[in-house]
């Protein structure tokens, strides 16, 4: 015969593992971040399609949606308090298939393939260059002794805009020159794609545009009549915009080179004083071996 008691309390014992057992439910907040990112990697996916069939526009238009979606998904994240580190892991892969392998292979497709493993080598480079540009990311964000100002810069070209620049010879071909460019052009692209991967593996600084603090009231219309015009230009000259955009992007590297060799110097010398011990004038000195 079973007893009432012990049952009863076997049930409760097992209670709290049934209840650990049980998943968590996970908040909306969280999940709505991820869906952008899921949604960035769908459009580079779908970019590597458009490239196999030959409609490179749609797939340079992909990759800029791409970029767009994985410059929102974080800024949702911590808007809503949404981040997580599974967040974090997906944007990652996410943006390793979108600016890493997708602009790679468009380029090869478009014009790359035309000197066969020479185009394959400098697709195979990039994608490896975005690895290790977004590995070396994941590592540096932990970094507790990070200098504050270093929040203005990104070590290396940030993965999107390498996408974005890297695809240079893209715009210029369908603005300028056509499907049928010549072979010697094509030689440039491949020396120019690597140029790129070398700025995405690289420590070179470039400004990261996150530490943006709010417009002033003065130029609000400004600043807008300024973004309406760049989105009316962008609809009605894309290519020209793109090659605009690329092109004002790597004039800033120089300047980004200046201001953060000119931060390093500043923390030497708050370093060097900080470490000097204070100097004690010769007349105080003296009356404080006088009154030893």
């Amino acid at each position: 015969m079973i007893d009432p008691v012990s049952s009863g309390s076997q049930n409760n014992a097992q209670s709290p593992l049934r209840k650990e057992r049980r998943f968590r439910g996970v908040p909306v907040r969280i999940i709505i971040p991820n869906l952008v990112t899921l949604l960035a990697l769908c459009l580079g996916i779908t970019a590597i399609r458009f490239a196999i069939e030959g409609r490179f526009d749609i797939a340079v238009y992909s990759i800029l949606g791409a970029a767009i979606l994985d410059g929102l998904d974080g800024r949702l994240a911590r808007a809503l308090r949404g981040t997580s580190r599974f967040g974090a892991e997906l944007d990652s892969l996410a943006d390793f298939v979108d600016f890493a392998v997708a602009p790679g292979i468009i380029l090869y497709l478009y014009s790359l393939h035309e000197i066969k493993s020479i185009g394959w080598f400098a697709a195979l480079l990039f994608a490896i260059a975005g690895a290790l540009r977004l590995a070396r990311f994941n590592v540096m964000i932990d970094d507790p002794n990070k200098p504050a100002w270093m929040g203005n810069f990104f070590t290396g070209m940030p993965a999107p805009a390498g996408a974005i620049v890297g695809l240079l010879p893209v715009y210029l071909s369908l603005t300028f020159f056509g499907p049928d460019a010549p072979r010697e052009y094509v030689v440039l692209q491949v020396i120019y794609f690597i140029g790129v991967a070398f700025l995405m593996a690289s420590r070179i600084p470039h400004f990261s545009g996150k530490n943006i603090g709010r417009v002033p009231r003065d130029i609000v219309i400004f600043v807008l009549f300024g973004i309406a015009a760049f989105i009316l230009l962008a609809a009605t000259f894309p290519m020209q915009v793109l090659i605009f955009v690329s092109l004002g992007y790597l004039a800033t590297i120089p300047l980004a080179i200046r201001r953060f060799k000119a931060f390093e110097v500043a923390d030497c010398v708050a370093a060097e004083t900080a470490a000097v011990p204070p100097v004690v004038p010769a007349a105080n000195e003296a009356a404080t071996n006088e009154k030893a």
